[in-house]
């Protein structure tokens, strides 16, 4: 790139813990304008299908929220609010309700939590008459296959003897039936779509709960009763819907939730940057752009496995714009992916404590925005 680039596209996903990705984006576009003054730098809030995924979808398309008292993971009162689009659209977070932030280090047991708070989201808004809900899976606390969800729209479950059983991870094995004699009528008239970014699948070495239960509180010993609670319960649901979750990528996402919502009420899975970056017209505003500015809390390998950067990155790149990622953190194996730079804001003399301060982070990232565009850091 010889000359200075005259329209940036500034595209972050949030820094988790930190700032969310709209906060990214003022920083790092106040860094263009101090370096640039006569560039255009274009503010895109983006997620995955995690935190910020609602919020994205707001800034993209306008729209209101929606708040009230449900479930957390552990069924304590807690607040929690979802999106209406202007076509009617529901947009609800896992994580609002059923995230890993809502409990302490010490509550984190994915054989208690529940999905049952997103579930009540999602009754709500099919209450306000929405009969398009998009759920968005990152950030659970949960693997309990999506049945605390669909609990709470009806859904019963009950081991061989009949009796009932309480809707969270260490019940999975024990299910030998689907009762749907309560499940609420309207369901029929509901288009769900399942917004994730993961292709993790239900079960098995590579599965939810090898994958992902540990870092919800699970030692090895609960791994392995979640794993064979997710082979049994998907087993069932083979038997009774024709549907092999094992066949299906992103099924394993919140803890078995995609599966459950793809089998039991037919929604589509989605990659949920591929979402927001529609929503937004990203290809459109890639037509005269310079450059993209893309990042997330931390880089590295999984970032080029469906994360937000990797959606951005990927239509950039087919548009011929080249890309510069910035982190909180960047790890040795984020040289691999195809950035035309790829940034750290925190070394290894600054502790995370201090680089997950909102206010060292905004004025860090304009910094390092300003730094790399003065710099020229980022030509091919």
């Amino acid at each position: 790139m010889c000359l200075p680039p005259r329209k940036i596209l500034i595209a972050a996903d949030s820094f988790k813990g930190s700032l969310g990705s709209a906060d990214v984006a003022r920083a790092a576009a106040e860094g263009v304008r101090r370096a640039l003054p006569h560039c255009e730098a274009v503010e895109i809030p983006v997620a995955d299908g995690g935190e910020g995924f609602t919020e994205a979808l707001l800034a993209a398309q306008g729209g209101t929220r929606r708040t009230l008292t449900v479930s957390d993971p552990l069924g304590r009162p807690v607040e929690a609010s979802y999106g209406l689009l202007p076509d009617g659209t529901a947009v609800i977070e896992t994580a609002a309700a059923s995230g890993l932030p809502l409990l302490t280090q010490a509550e984190r047991n994915p054989l208690r939590t529940s999905t049952s708070g997103t579930g009540e989201l999602i009754r709500d808004a099919i209450g306000q008459g929405c009969r398009n809900v998009l759920v968005g899976l990152g950030g659970s606390a949960t693997h309990d296959a999506g049945t605390g969800l669909l609990s709470a729209l009806g859904f019963r479950f009950r081991d061989a003897a009949g009796q009932l059983l309480d809707p969270c991870g260490e019940s999975l094995e024990r299910i030998r039936a689907i009762d749907r004699s309560a499940v609420l009528p309207a369901l029929q008239e509901i288009r769900f779509t399942a917004a994730c970014d993961v292709r993790t699948l239900f079960c098995g070495p590579d599965g939810a709960a090898a994958t992902f239960a540990p870092q919800k509180g699970a030692d090895a010993a609960m791994v392995d009763l979640l794993e064979r609670g997710s082979a049994s319960f998907g087993s069932l649901i083979r038997e009774q819907t024709g549907i092999d979750l094992q066949a299906l990528p992103g099924s394993g996402a919140a803890g078995g939730l995609g599966g459950a919502l793809a089998a039991l009420l037919g929604a589509r899975l989605r990659s949920g940057i591929d979402l927001v970056l529609d929503a937004a017209g990203f290809d459109t505003l890639l037509q005269d752009a310079d450059l993209v500015i893309t990042g997330e809390g931390r880089i590295d390998a999984q970032s080029g496995a469906g994360k937000a950067v990797w959606g951005v990155l990927q239509r950039a790149r087919r548009a011929g714009v080249p890309v510069i990622a910035i982190g909180g953190r960047v790890a040795p194996e984020a040289a691999a992916l195809p950035f035309s730079g790829c940034f750290a804001l925190a070394d290894e003399n600054v502790s995370d404590q201090v680089a997950m301060q909102p206010d060292w982070a905004r004025k860090r990232i304009t910094d390092l925005v300003g730094e790399i565009l003065l710099s020229g850091r980022f030509t091919e």
